[in-house]
């Protein structure tokens, strides 16, 4: 099997899992695991574990002027978009974090045209429109009355934050990904986070009790430390060695469907007129901004 099958297959296997997270995230929050003492399992354990495959990895060392760039990848990674993540997840609703975590490569398109001056076609200026327009509605209007989504739009905003923060780390990653080995990146990546993490999540890990929690919440801990976050990244950073971005940012738009078909099959959310065509605005958006232009013959 190539290198591009099985970045492909990684690329898949990324989607997918974060496709079921957001419904089995949101099923312990806050009753037994709150967002931020989420985040400090995650970060905590996903170090420990590219700590221990990194050994199985080449020895390198991050060059010094690296290092700036490696900061900034984790703050937006895996500070930035953790954070924002999981507490609008405890807010809101997991079909509308299904779609609105889609809208990253109108941020990533919007970013490289502001600092690296790239061009904005019609196109990709109808898509930012369009995903922006698709975004805002459900930040507006798409509340609804639940008992355990006490702050939709609020929610929802927040969401806004993450896919901001996960398309600005892609595009600042990259270079660093061509340039070394992803169990290398990745451990740094996570130690940086963890020290960054630790003193806002902290005090919220030490909330949990452990005691109290039934064996299917120990599961769905487990699945979010291991699946959602050491494995996806593991993915994506692979995938990222043998594909090109906006090949890795074609899958995105495959997340919504499996978030939002097994939310709908858990019985944990519901369609509503708001969503579907909030949902239709942001994935043709996001089609369109992230489209290939044709060079003219």
């Amino acid at each position: 099997m190539s290198k591009r099958t099985l970045a492909l297959l990684a690329a898949i296997g990324a989607t997918t899992i974060y496709g079921i997270n957001h419904t089995l995230a949101k099923g312990v929050m806050p009753t037994y695991v709150t967002p931020f003492g989420f985040i400090f399992l995650r970060v905590v354990g996903a170090t420990i574990l590219f700590w221990g495959i990194s050994f199985f990895g080449p020895k390198e060392k991050i060059e010094k002027k690296d290092w700036g760039r490696l900061v900034l990848a984790a703050i937006l990674g895996m500070v930035i978009n953790m954070l924002s993540f999981f507490k609008g997840l405890e807010l809101s609703t997991p079909i509308n974090s299904s779609v609105l975590v889609t809208i990253s490569p109108i941020f990533v398109v919007a970013l490289s045209a502001f600092f690296l001056r790239e061009r904005i076609t019609i196109n990709k200026g109808l898509g930012i429109v369009l995903g922006f327009i698709g975004a805002v509605s459900l930040v507006l209007f798409g509340a609804e009355l639940r008992q355990d989504a006490p702050n939709i739009p609020l929610g929802n905003l927040l969401f806004i934050v993450n896919a901001t923060a996960y398309g600005s780390y892609l595009v600042v990653a990259k270079k660093l990904v061509e340039k070394y080995h992803p169990f290398t990146l990745m451990k740094w990546l996570f130690t940086i986070a963890l020290l960054i993490n630790f003193p806002i999540t902290f005090s919220s890990f030490l909330e949990i009790e452990w005691n109290t929690m039934p064996l299917w919440a120990y599961g769905v801990v487990a699945f979010v430390v291991i699946c959602t976050t050491f494995m996806t990244y593991l993915f994506n950073i692979f995938a990222m060695t043998e594909l090109k971005a906006s090949t890795i940012g074609a899958f995105i738009y495959v997340q919504p469907i499996f978030g939002i078909v097994f939310a709908l099959l858990t019985g944990k959310d519901s369609l509503t007129i708001v969503k579907i065509g909030a949902t239709i605005l942001v994935l043709v958006g996001v089609y369109l901004a992230s489209k290939k232009v044709r060079p003219r013959a």
